[in-house]
């Protein structure tokens, strides 16, 4: 047990480098790789139980209080960055399917994996426990609408489909452990969550190494408009923290909800993304979702670093008034 707490930490040190490298070892071995793609969506189910653990219902009620900066959040990840990535990428884009791919990119929910940096910088953890649980619970539904109001005259969507495979991936694993957390009146999240965290972490390798498969043959063949789809995912991934932190300066967060509604805005669940892309799209739509693992985990690092910054400066501040 103490190898894969170890393990675990090191994962969570260098998720930075640790996913852009599962990229690019699926693309390489994509040949040998490929054939185990049904095993994601179990290795993702998975991963959510886990990951929801420490999650219960008892934390809406410290937000239930006072909503604002919660309902925010959810706008800026369901409304105001999926509305820009669509403009923008009707905008540059002729071809659909890419147009598509970006969008799935910014309609996803927070990624769970926002906790960790939260809990690193210090923020608001019920604040982010709320938002990944109600973004969580809403995602079959939310994400098929989404996609369908935005894309549903350009591309085919089976929309029932992708919602009974969201409920099955996400909502349930997330409501079952929940229900756990609850029931065992929380201490699961210090039983059974670190003994499951270090496998998560195995689950998500296994994700993003087997979902790169599908999208070998444009690394292999880059481009220029695939490298212009990078950059429009960067930028607009970038966009997502800045509206967070926009956001808390507007409604005056504390530093612990401003580093919340940051993470929380900027990062999402790509693996949901590359899970739904891979059941129902061409590997087309695949390319701007996965490629976004190449620098999530990078924007996060160094949004983590400018708010250790910004808070040192206001600290010195506070001394000298």
């Amino acid at each position: 047990m103490q190898y894969l707490s170890r393990f675990n930490a090191f994962i969570e040190k260098w998720m930075p480098l640790v996913t852009p490298s599962c990229l690019f070892i699926g693309v390489i071995f994509a040949a040998w790789l490929g054939r185990f793609a049904p095993l994601v969506p179990w290795l993702f189910a998975f991963m959510t139980f886990a990951g929801s653990l420490s999650s219960g219902f008892r934390d809406m009620k410290k937000i239930a209080m006072h909503p604002i900066s919660l309902i925010v959040v959810l706008l800026i990840l369901h409304i105001v960055v999926p509305v820009t990535a669509f403009l923008v990428g009707s905008l540059i884009f002729d071809d659909p399917l890419l147009v598509t791919g970006i969008v799935l990119e910014f309609i996803v929910p927070t990624g769970i994996v926002s906790l960790v940096w939260v809990n690193i910088y210090h923020g608001n953890s019920a604040l982010t426990l709320s938002i990944i649980l109600i973004d969580t619970v809403v995602a079959p539904f939310l994400v098929p609408f989404s996609l369908h109001v935005l894309m549903g005259s350009a591309v085919e969507i089976s929309v029932a489909g992708m919602m009974k495979d969201l409920v099955l991936m996400i909502a349930v694993p997330a409501l079952l452990a929940m229900a756990l957390n609850h029931a065992t009146r929380g201490r699961v999240k210090h039983t059974l969550s670190p003994k499951l965290a270090p496998f998560s972490k195995i689950g998500l390798i296994l994700v993003v190494i087997i979902n790169s498969t599908k999208v070998a043959p444009f690394f292999s063949q880059m481009t220029p408009a695939l490298l212009l789809v990078t950059l429009v995912i960067f930028l607009l991934a970038v966009s997502g923290f800045f509206w967070g932190f926009l956001a808390s300066k507007i409604f005056k967060e504390d530093n612990d909800g401003r580093v919340s509604m940051i993470f929380n805005s900027g990062m999402r669940n790509i693996s949901a993304g590359a899970v739904i892309a891979g059941q129902y799209f061409p590997p087309e739509v695949m390319f701007p979702v996965m490629i976004g693992t190449l620098f999530q985990q990078i924007l996060a690092a160094m949004a983590g670093f400018c708010l250790d910054r910004l808070a040192s400066r206001e600290r010195v501040v506070e001394k000298v008034s």
